[in-house]
């Protein structure tokens, strides 16, 4: 099965589904993008935009899921940015706090006023 997410003009996924070998793979039995776009265009409309992605992120850096954007110059899906402060990580497209978190085993959450992690409140009735 090969997964593809459709993008809007803006390089937003807006959705992805999942594609049957048999609409994906040539006759020789390798799989071919193109035919997998093809495909989605029958069923969704020659103007629709289509991108395959991988659920184990083997190409493309991550998955495409509904919200990333499709950046065509890395060839990769790339999540929204959580914070403004946060640094794209260029090998992995994976957004990152400018300080790493801690290793201290206790719960942080990440403070944007002050661009640091801070301990996280206790559950309650723990």
């Amino acid at each position: 099965m090969a997964h593809f997410a459709q993008i809007d003009e803006n390089n937003l996924v807006i959705q992805v589904i999942v594609v049957h070998n048999n609409e994906t793979h040539l006759p020789d039995g390798t799989e071919s993008e193109q035919k997998g776009i093809d495909f989605c265009k029958t069923l969704f409309g020659t103007h629709t935009n289509w991108v395959q992605t991988s659920y184990n992120r083997t190409f493309r850096k991550n998955y495409g899921g509904i919200g990333y954007t499709y950046d065509p110059t890395r060839d990769a899906f790339i999540p929204a940015q959580p914070f403004a402060s946060w640094v794209l990580n260029e090998d992995t497209c994976q957004w990152e706090a400018p300080i790493p978190y801690p290793t201290d085993n206790k719960l942080y959450t990440w403070d944007e006023a002050t661009t640091s992690w801070i301990v996280s409140p206790q559950i309650a009735g723990e």
